[in-house]
């Protein structure tokens, strides 16, 4: 049984990337626009470990602007046939990948209850072109009361300041307001240190090995409207 802890809640901040949208499948799909563009002729077992390869550079590279080292790095491990030069990699990156972005209609449901009760707004580090053309290819922006890219405000999660700043464009108190994002560190910290109660999103139900402590831990979105009801 779930206490209705949080029904006089006036407001849910979200992360972007790996909260209200998956990043993770769309990286898989980006690389499978990048191996119709630049290779010809790879078998499946090839295929899974160069994705696993392109992953990994991402993952490093995640949270940087210059997403040319993620090309970069993964030409050296699997040259290929039809190389992007790399003056145009950025590009590339910019052109393709907001738009290999989905959200599912359940999740929108939900983004649709809760708005209906309460403010909502959404908090991205990134830049201000990549994450508008996530948002916008999404259809997210309908939704939203507020959304504060990082690199438009000049502050960046975990700095508790772009937190207070949605507060203020919210006209909200820190006890009123939940934070709900994926990672410990810039989401769950980062709120918390605005004395915002931090929901960890935790679909994989990774172990915590920090010394973070959120507020509560969910593994899918539906978890949510059981505070509300």
């Amino acid at each position: 049984m779930v206490v209705n802890y949080l029904s006089s809640y006036k407001a849910v901040l979200f992360d972007l990337d790996d909260t209200l949208l998956d990043r993770d499948n769309a990286v898989d799909k980006l690389f499978f626009i990048l191996l119709e563009k630049c290779y010809e002729d790879i078998d499946d077992s090839t295929k899974r470990e160069m994705l696993q390869e392109f992953k990994e550079q991402d993952k490093r590279c995640y949270g940087q602007k210059d997403k040319t080292k993620v090309f970069e790095a993964f030409f050296d491990s699997f040259p290929p046939k039809h190389r992007i030069p790399h003056n145009d990699i950025l590009a590339f990156w910019n052109q393709h990948f907001p738009y290999c972005f989905s959200v599912n209609q359940d999740r929108l449901n939900i983004l649709n209850r809760l708005k209906s009760q309460v403010k909502v707004a959404i908090i991205t580090n990134g830049t201000v072109h990549r994450q508008k053309a996530k948002i916008r290819s999404t259809n997210l922006h309908h939704y939203f009361d507020t959304i504060i890219i990082s690199d438009e405000v000049g502050i960046s999660k975990p700095d508790k300041r772009i937190f207070e700043l949605a507060l203020n464009k919210l006209n909200v108190q820190p006890e009123d307001t939940l934070f709900v994002g994926d990672d410990l560190e810039r989401d769950i910290g980062g709120c918390q240190n605005a004395n915002i109660k931090g929901v960890w999103f935790n679909p994989l139900r990774i172990k915590n090995d920090t010394e973070i402590k959120p507020f509560a831990e969910i593994d899918s979105f539906d978890r949510l409207l059981s505070y509300f009801t």
